[in-house]
Formats: structure tokens, sequence, C-alpha cells
């Protein structure tokens, strides 16, 4: 049974950085595409960055130049750098992943496996 739990979300003020941590248990990290959304209250859940096993990374637009997912296979953790924040990147983040090597457009439907969620609020 696939299990994946995040961490490192809080509290920052606009312009600071964080690191978010996804840790797998049942699955291993650098074999199939896996990702980061997050979702705002009202609004739906959207893709911020997605990684194929041999290293191709997607982000959305508006995080591009600012976020960073890598995977430490070593670890076995997906982890999403967070800099130069922004009031409009809180949202709660979620972690997922597939059994497939392909991230696609890294739509939501792709994936099959979901963290419970960390919140991140950033303040102005």
């Amino acid at each position: 049974q696939v299990q994946l739990v995040e961490s490192g979300g809080g509290s920052v003020q606009a312009g600071g950085s964080l690191r978010l941590s996804c840790a797998a248990s049942g699955y291993t990290y650098g074999r199939f595409c896996v990702g980061w959304f997050r979702q705002s209250p009202g609004k739906e859940r959207e893709g911020v960055a997605s990684i194929t096993p041999d290293g191709l990374t997607t982000y959305a637009v508006s995080v591009r130049g600012r976020f960073t997912i890598s995977q430490d296979t070593a670890r076995n953790i997906l982890s999403l750098q967070m800099n130069n924040l922004k009031s409009e990147d809180s949202a709660v983040y979620f972690c997922a992943s597939r059994t497939g090597f392909n991230c696609y457009d890294g739509s939501e439907g792709y994936f099959e496996h979901w963290g419970q969620g960390t919140q991140v609020t950033v303040s102005s």
C-alpha cells in the first residue's frame, strides 16, 4: 500500500523560503512520474511541478524560476524548494505519485496516490 506523507509546511513572510518534503512507503522514487499540487480555498487543485524518472521537470508558469522539484532516491524523498514566496502561493500542498513513467501534462487525473497535504501560508 502506497503512503505519501508531506512535511515542511508553515508560515513565512513574502520573499521567504520553505522546503517541502514527501516521504513515501510502498513506493520508490526514481521509477515513475511524481509531482506537487496545491489548492487554495475556493479554488481547484492545480499542478505546481512534476518530475519524471529521468529528471525531466515541468513547472506551472506562476512558480517557474522560484520553485525546484527534486527527488532523493537514496532517502526515498520528494522535495519542493520554494523561494521568493508570494502571498498567492498560500495553499495546501500535496505530493502525488503515479505508476507510469511519463507525467504527460501533469494534470491530477494521471496521479494515483496522494499525500494528506501540508499548509503553506505566506504573509505579505
